[in-house]
Order: structure tokens, then C-alpha cells, then sequence
């Protein structure tokens, strides 16, 4: 299993789902010296009870931050923080987790769901890449070797086949989100152009998509547990070089179509 060594990590809606996951496995890896930054809406809210809770176990490890991707001052907020916290080895590693979810179809998505959705998941990211992106910079020259990998610096976005514009139509009647899946084809998009960017920084930028996964977002129907995700996530993080700069990989590491 290749290991996730980064050492400055943050991660966006880390109180639930697979963000909860991830900062889960991260901090019980006792093989690494990571600092988790877990980043959620309402640090002292119900829905973070369980972050909360890991923090008292692992103290040392875990740092919460206030971040709502709906809200551009609270991104710009946290950068700060997250700056002055992380001094001059910058941060080595940023997923973009957080995401809203809504059902609907041509006839039935209502005009607040599509605002919502895009401006979530995908203005959100584009906000978080841009103001975290000095830091980032940073953690790339300080490492002082070449090439790309997420223990040197990068923006690890988590996607979904109901953004790619091969997949979704074939599973399109059984997962009518419309709003929802637009709004992560233009994640994607994102993803793709940001990596365009990023490559003269050394900043290695993809999507990565977690499986269906019995989380909020995926249902109980779903075919996958948190951690059978997150573990695959966290080997194909690990493993990822130059070579899949700008791509789009499931937790196997297989490609996806766009």
C-alpha cells in the first residue's frame, strides 16, 4: 500500500461522510507525522460532534477549522489560519471533499438547487485552489526535488462519475440529480484547468471519485462503506506521480472517462 506522506494535509467537509473517514485513517496512521487540517461549516455544531471527538484522541494531530466553500469570506478566513499555523513548509496537501447534493431532472430542478450546487461545488473549490494556492507554492519549492506527488504538493478534488459526461447518462434513470451531477461535470472541468495552472508550480491536481458510498450524499443503498473508500482513496493519493496530473481516477486507480 503506498503511503500518504504528506505531512501538512487539509481537508474540506471533514465532519461527516468521507472527509470524517479520511481524517480518521490519517490521524490513526501512526507510521506518518501528518497535521490534518479538518475543515467543516460549524466547527461546534451537532453534525461536527464526531470530529470533535477525534480531536480530543488525537490532539496533536488534528487542528479544526471553520470553512463554509459556500461562504468566499470564511475560505478566505481559514487561509489565513491555516497560513500562520503552517509557517514556512507551506501545505502539502489539499482535498477538496466538501459537496451538496440535490435531486431533479429538466422538468423538475428548481433554480435554487442549480445555484446552490454550483456555487458549492464548484465556485467553492475554485475559491479554496485560489486562496490556498501561496501555501501550496510554498510546501512545492521547499521540497527541493522535482516532479509531482501529494507528499510534495497538491489538489486532490473528489468527484463523481455522475460529472462525467460518458457515465451519467447510462445510470441517468436510476440517479436523477441533475443539479447536482452539472454542478460536478463542472468540478471536473475545474479540475482539468486547474491542473493546466498548477503544472509550472509542480502541483499535481486531479479528481479522484470515491465509488458509491453508504454516506449522506450516496444512500443506503449504496455498495461501499466509508472505509473501504477512503482506503482506497488514500493508495491511489499515495501512489499518484506526474503521470496522472490532470486526470480523473476511482479508488482503484483506474481511469475515468470524462
Amino acid at each position: 500500500m503506498a503511503a500518504v506522506k504528506a505531512c501538512k494535509i487539509l481537508i474540506t467537509g471533514a465532519n461527516r461522510g468521507l472527509g470524517l473517514e479520511m481524517v480518521k485513517q490519517l490521524s490513526e496512521d501512526s507510521c506518518q507525522k501528518h497535521h490534518i487540517f479538518a475543515t467543516c461549516r460549524d466547527p461546534d455544531g451537532q453534525k461536527s460532534e464526531e470530529l470533535r471527538e477525534l480531536v480530543k484522541k488525537h490532539p496533536s494531530v488534528i487542528t479544526i477549522i471553520r470553512l463554509d466553500a459556500d461562504d468566499p469570506c470564511s475560505i478566505k478566513e481559514s487561509a489565513k489560519k491555516v497560513c500562520s499555523l503552517v509557517g514556512n513548509s507551506g501545505l502539502n496537501l489539499l482535498v477538496n471533499n466538501a459537496a451538496i447534493v440535490a435531486n431533479g431532472t429538466i422538468l423538475t430542478s428548481r433554480v435554487e438547487d442549480m445555484k446552490n450546487t454550483f456555487n458549492t461545488n464548484v465556485i467553492g473549490p475554485l475559491l479554496i485552489i485560489r486562496e490556498y494556492l501561496p501555501i501550496l507554492q510554498t510546501a512545492a519549492k521547499a521540497c527541493g526535488t522535482p516532479g509531482m506527488s501529494c507528499n510534495k504538493a497538491a489538489v486532490i478534488n473528489i468527484s463523481t462519475v455522475a460529472g462525467s459526461m460518458t457515465r451519467m447518462p447510462g445510470i441517468y434513470n436510476h440517479f436523477p440529480t441533475l443539479p447536482y451531477a452539472v454542478s460536478k461535470a463542472g468540478f471536473n472541468m475545474l479540475t482539468v484547468l486547474a491542473a493546466e495552472e498548477l503544472k509550472p508550480n509542480e502541483i499535481l491536481c486531479m479528481a479522484l471519485h470515491p465509488g458509491w458510498v453508504k454516506t449522506d450524499l450516496g444512500g443506503e443503498e449504496a455498495t461501499l462503506e466509508s472505509k473501504e473508500s477512503v482506503e482506497g482513496m488514500l493508495r491511489v493519493i499515495g501512489s499518484l506521480t506526474e503521470n496522472q496530473h490532470g486526470g480523473f481516477l476511482d479508488p482503484l486507480g483506474e481511469t475515468l472517462p470524462w
